[in-house]
């Protein structure tokens, strides 16, 4: 197993880019960066491809990300995450939404929001695309003020509970 890491810099924190072996298994936001380890260089294929694609998603050029990804997690968290992935650009949903997508009881919302802080692979996984059921930013691990700064990125778009699934 080959693993590679690209460290790089966005409007909304430092993102640290993981793959192994040719995908793309993580990316998430550090807080403690060294002016040393801005924006690093790896000449991994998908590495670069995922640094391009948030590039263009953050100058507003890219609504949807095609990446190879592995992601790692449990049965229900993997059916979490491909209800996050087929969240479109610009639209939010709850957590409550995702549950009654996946067939879950009334109050299983909570379950999806363990299972959405677990996302290991941050915007490209959109988590930061739901909010709570009255309309609220809540739950993002990266921090609310981040959630907030990528919905206003989308914001031209963004239409609550439009997300038919």
């Amino acid at each position: 197993m080959t693993v590679s890491t690209l460290l790089m810099t966005t409007p909304v924190g430092h993102l640290e880019l993981v793959s192994e072996d040719h995908t793309l298994t993580a990316a998430h936001f550090l807080d403690d960066v060294s002016a040393a380890e801005h924006d690093s260089s790896s000449d991994e294929p998908v590495l670069l491809e995922t640094r391009r694609q948030l590039t263009a998603y953050f100058e507003g050029r890219l609504r949807s990300f095609d990446l190879p990804l592995a992601l790692h997690g449990s049965e229900f968290q993997q059916r979490v995450w491909e209800q996050l992935r087929a969240i479109p650009f610009g639209v939010t949903t709850s957590y409550g939404e995702i549950a009654s997508r996946l067939g879950m009881p009334k109050g299983a919302s909570r379950a999806v929001g363990l299972a959405n802080g677990a996302n290991p692979i941050a915007i490209v996984v959109p988590c930061h695309r739901v909010i709570g059921s009255n309309g609220k930013l809540v739950g993002y691990a990266a921090g609310l003020e981040r959630k907030r700064l990528l919905l206003a990125l989308e914001a031209p778009v963004v239409q609550e509970g439009l997300f038919a699934g």
